[in-house]
């Protein structure tokens, strides 16, 4: 297990970082996310909340946040739950009523984004004062792992489309593991109208026809086997 030693907070650095976790049937994954989180969001003295906003899972999801709500406290994990299950772009408007933090992160809860590469989001964030930062899997050491060749086909064929077609500006367009400037993410949700797996997408367009600022950080996603590597 990794060391538990805390960095001390930056007080001179005034952001606070959202994190926003919708959540269904994901007991299993919770704890482990939400320790990592914790981990390295302490090693590297960022302020932080993470929000989690569960859609009425019948696996008893939400009772697993609440223990850990009590383990963590609730300055750093806020529960705020819906009834049923109604779409992950509502979940971030959701979520983001209840931010506190000037910056807002979303990621999956799944274990299929590593906490690790959040630090390396908000390097790259003050470097350029970038609007927004999206991890990709098609730069550099980027990839996907644990994905069935059609679901590998289908990322990689929408992302070329939309490269040729729209030019946005970033190499990876379905990703969902992103850090927003809050004010940037409010603009944005005002405007999308998609949903499901295009929403992303959506998101990245209207973020470059806004001309707001797009940033990169090569984000491989690791098999849950990894996961408590140093």
């Amino acid at each position: 297990m990794a060391s538990r030693k805390a960095a001390q907070p930056n007080k001179d650095n005034k952001d606070k970082y959202s994190v926003l976790l919708p959540t269904y049937n994901e007991r299993e994954n919770l704890p482990l996310i939400v320790w990592l989180l914790v981990k390295y969001f302490g090693e590297s003295g960022f302020n932080y909340e993470i929000i989690v906003i569960d859609d009425g899972s019948p696996d008893g999801t939400l009772e697993v946040a609440e223990q850990l709500q009590n383990i963590y406290g609730k300055d750093k994990i806020l529960l705020r739950p819906r009834a049923k299950k109604l779409g992950l772009g509502t979940a971030y408007i959701h979520g983001m009523g209840h931010a506190s933090g000037n910056f807002i992160i979303i990621m999956d809860a799944d274990l299929s984004h590593h906490p690790k590469f959040i630090p390396q989001f908000i390097r790259k964030q003050k470097e350029g004062d970038y609007d927004l930062v999206s991890g990709t899997r098609y730069q550099g050491d980027g990839g996907v792992y644990g994905w069935d060749l059609r679901r590998k086909l289908i990322s990689r064929g929408a992302n070329f489309l939309t490269q040729v077609l729209l030019r946005p500006g970033a190499s990876d367009l379905t990703g969902s593991f992103r850090l927003y400037k809050k004010k940037v993410l409010e603009s944005l949700m005002e405007r999308c109208v998609s949903k499901g797996y295009v929403f992303q997408m959506e998101m990245i367009v209207r973020a470059r026809q806004l001309n707001y600022t797009i940033g990169e950080v090569t984000d491989v996603p690791t098999p849950t086997s990894w996961m408590l590597d140093s």
